[in-house]
């Protein structure tokens, strides 16, 4: 089997599907077209005949009942939290995580557990539809090994916290490895860096402006949690008199690397801020409604141009990683709000999903649409099932009425990692296997 970090990329192939969406441009909906792959790149989108007849040595894969898109970008997961998935359930955000979640951590957190964990998650996310996510957990350099095997692509938080955490003693220890890790897979074809800084209570003035100065050396993104909770933002106004969001500013940080991840609580002066600075905002709808955290104003942040993406966040707070359930929750919940049927509309909301969670990783140049140039990730999504027929509208139906066990096929960089719904290099027996026996260490308290 060629070796999935210098693959030996396969013939020209044609995948001719009953409906192709490429994202950019918005609505645009190509019937009975073929997408050609060449290198593991899109090389062209065309009517069916004319492909086959300008690439005639090309393989053809038949989807008659299918679409075609990109893949999903989950841009925001704790992906070794699967194995806490189901754990301390319906408690508000500060009681779970300093009660519940973190002392667990502090007890079990390891570098299997970690390598258990992200392997569940990748075999979710693939067969899901998501062929990039954005983590930002302890030992990043477990999950970096563990996306390099799998064949998925991955942006890689340097995660940045002042405590003691098992992957590193302090903030300072944390940036040395991230800076190592950074060194290990620079120019890796499918592994990318950011730094992840924890949030602005669990990270110093001082290592922001670190962060802040390496970020723009390096031209890589910033992911954080910010102004998640009212409680948050009161416990700031205490401590220093300034909301999260000001302090940043103060420190520089908010800038168009900047992904900003939750932002239920925001001003109208702070929603101009963020789209008069360029940062962009990741939306984790289901994570905030089960934590009671509140709504991210997405309506209004889109209609200041502030850019945004979907993430799901960890399993533990979700409690899946499923981004076309996490789709519909957005744009239906953003319709409650506003009281107004016609915002965050399915395209916009596809969008989010998918070139939106590339541009948060800074990969919206290689990925995240339908482009000749971009490289070859791709879905199939068969609507040929009751809950998804009859179509009038494709994005309609994949918004708002298809499951994610729908999706059939998935390619990154043009390698087929799933095909007819089954993990081509994943082994599904021996991940499921794994995490089961995690279940039983935690029942009897092994250490």
């Amino acid at each position: 089997m060629p070796s999935l970090e210098n693959p030996v990329h396969p013939p020209d192939l044609i995948i001719a599907a009953r409906w192709i969406i490429p994202v950019e441009p918005a609505n645009l909906v190509l019937e009975d077209h073929a997408l050609v792959v060449r290198g593991g790149r899109i090389a062209a989108i065309m009517p069916r005949e004319a492909a086959e007849e300008a690439f005639p040595s090309a393989s053809l894969l038949e989807r008659p009942t299918h679409v075609l898109l990109p893949g999903l970008v989950n841009a925001h997961t704790h992906a070794g939290m699967t194995l806490l998935r189901g754990f301390a359930d319906d408690l508000p955000l500060e009681t779970w995580l300093h009660d519940h979640v973190w002392p667990t951590e502090a007890r079990w957190i390891s570098p299997s557990f970690v390598r258990d964990g992200t392997n569940l998650a990748l075999l979710e996310m693939l067969q899901g539809g998501t062929t990039t996510f954005a983590d930002m957990y302890h030992h990043p350099d477990v999950v970096a090994a563990a996306v390099a095997d799998s064949g998925m692509r991955a942006a890689i938080g340097m995660i940045v916290l002042e405590a003691p955490t098992p992957w590193a003693r302090d903030a300072a220890e944390c940036l040395s490895k991230g800076l190592a890790l950074h060194d290990q897979f620079k120019g890796h074809p499918r592994i990318s860096m950011m730094f992840a800084p924890h949030s602005p209570y669990a990270v110093a003035d001082a290592t922001f402006e670190q962060v802040r100065i390496l970020a723009d050396e390096l031209d890589v993104p910033v992911q954080m949690h910010l102004h998640e909770t009212a409680a948050e933002i009161d416990t700031a106004v205490e401590r220093n008199g300034r909301r999260p969001l000001q302090r940043l500013v103060d420190l520089g940080m908010v800038t168009p690397l900047l992904a900003a991840v939750h932002m239920t609580q925001l001003t109208t002066d702070e929603i101009g801020l963020l789209a008069d600075r360029g940062a962009l905002v990741i939306h984790c709808p289901e994570s905030n409604l089960k934590l009671a955290s509140g709504f991210c104003p997405v309506t209004r942040l889109a209609g200041a141009g502030v850019r945004l993406a979907l993430g799901t966040d960890g399993a533990a707070s979700n409690n899946d990683l499923d981004m076309f359930s996490e789709m519909r929750t957005a744009a239906l919940v953003a319709k409650g709000v506003m009281a107004d049927a016609g915002v965050l509309p399915a395209a916009a909301t596809l969008r989010m999903g998918t070139l939106g969670g590339a541009e948060a990783l800074g990969l919206g140049d290689r990925i995240g649409s339908l482009e000749p140039g971009k490289e070859a990730d791709l879905i199939c999504v068969d609507l040929a099932r009751p809950a998804t027929q009859p179509v009038h509208s494709p994005i309609s139906q994949l918004v708002y009425a298809t499951s994610r066990d729908q999706v059939t096929d998935s390619w990154i960089a043009g390698q087929h990692l799933l095909a007819d719904g089954k993990p081509v290099h994943l082994d599904s027996g021996a991940i499921l296997a794994r995490a089961a026996a995690w279940a039983v260490k935690f029942g009897r308290g092994d250490g």
